[in-house]
């Protein structure tokens, strides 16, 4: 099958070799080490996602982005996720085509709605207006992808009139959205004839075929493009089974525990996390072995272009994490690959 292979990061805040928590200036240096290393151990796709909260130090991922196109050769980069309904389609088009011109045609991007509102009431956007700013904004982006002038009116924004955007890309900027397990959203990304990135952070793979077989009877009845699946899910890998367990947990228990008491959530577990990196869950954690064959599954489960990898979550180290990246790289990847030769 031919398959891509990414990285993902939200730029997490970690700890250092003291224990104490690296600032953000710090984690964002780290970051742009992390991508270096994955583009030499033959990662396809590294992805940096937008935040605007004190647990992540991105809340500019193309400036993120656009150094480490600077520092690799070869590498895809783009977001994980571009929160658009709180941005600009016109000034997000221009930021990534920008990105696609000093890397050389190598800019993505991944919009979506995001899973945290701070950005809403930070640039003044209102909560109740979040389907229609999503919308609207993402017909807007779509339209700005033809590269050409656009007239376009709307509710959210102020309409434009056969305007053109500048600058122009070589060869078009490559979108996804991102979507979480709604069938209103996979439908609308159809509609647009968009790629499909589903965010799989719980629950087995197999769960999400449906939205699989919906998004590409969508296309089928909508006539628009369609794309290879996508999947972007959290993991980390050591050496033994036992060693990644032990070096992910505390980063999965301190991320899970913040957030979730403001959602009201269980405190994280032992056994949940356990369950969680089984054949029944999301998580990718443990050996080269383990996650190569769950990964391989999950391929060919959903029948995918794409599988994301989430290596950093909550408080893990730098150093964890590359050790991570240089097995997933040199290890994982191919050992999936053979996986589906096999098939």
């Amino acid at each position: 099958m031919d398959i891509e292979f990414g990285l993902d990061t939200f730029g997490d805040i970690t700890k250092g070799a003291d224990g104490e928590l690296l600032t953000g200036a710090e984690t964002i240096r780290n970051v742009v080490e992390q991508a270096v290393l994955a583009d030499r151990v033959g990662v396809e796709f590294f992805g940096v996602g937008e935040h605007h909260r004190s647990e992540f130090a991105v809340s500019s991922p193309e400036m993120v982005l656009a150094t480490i196109a600077g520092r690799t050769d070869r590498i895809r980069l783009g977001t994980a996720v571009t929160v658009l309904s709180s941005d600009d389609p016109v000034r997000v088009f221009e930021r990534f085509a920008t990105l696609d011109a000093v890397s050389d045609g190598r800019a993505e991007v991944v919009l979506g709605r995001g899973s945290f509102i701070e950005s809403f009431p930070l640039f003044g956007y209102d909560l109740r207006d979040y389907e229609a700013l999503f919308e609207q904004k993402l017909e807007l982006f779509v339209e700005l992808l033809k590269e050409k002038p656009v007239t376009w009116s709307g509710t959210m924004r102020a309409s434009l009139e056969n305007a053109d955007v500048f600058p122009k890309t070589a060869n078009g900027l490559r979108t996804w959205v991102g979507v979480g397990g709604s069938p209103e959203s996979v439908v609308r990304v159809a509609r647009h004839g968009l790629g499909l990135m589903l965010a799989i952070i719980g629950g087995p793979a197999d769960r999400f075929r449906p939205f699989v077989d919906l998004y590409h009877r969508s296309v089928a009845a909508y006539g628009t493009t369609s794309h290879p699946i996508s999947v972007h899910s959290p993991g980390h890998i050591a050496a033994t089974d036992e060693e990644a367990w032990e070096t992910a947990y505390a980063g999965f228990e301190a991320m899970n525990n913040t957030i979730g008491r403001e959602r009201g959530w269980p405190p994280y577990s032992r056994a949940r996390f356990q369950n969680d990196v089984g054949p029944a869950g999301a998580l990718y954690v443990g050996s080269p072995d383990r996650v190569a064959t769950k990964i391989a599954d999950t391929v060919r489960t959903l029948g995918l272009g794409r599988f994301d990898l989430k290596y950093a979550t909550g408080t893990q180290s730098h150093e964890s994490m590359m050790s991570s990246i240089e097995l997933y790289g040199s290890e994982v990847i191919p050992r999936v690959r053979r996986l589906l030769a096999d098939d």
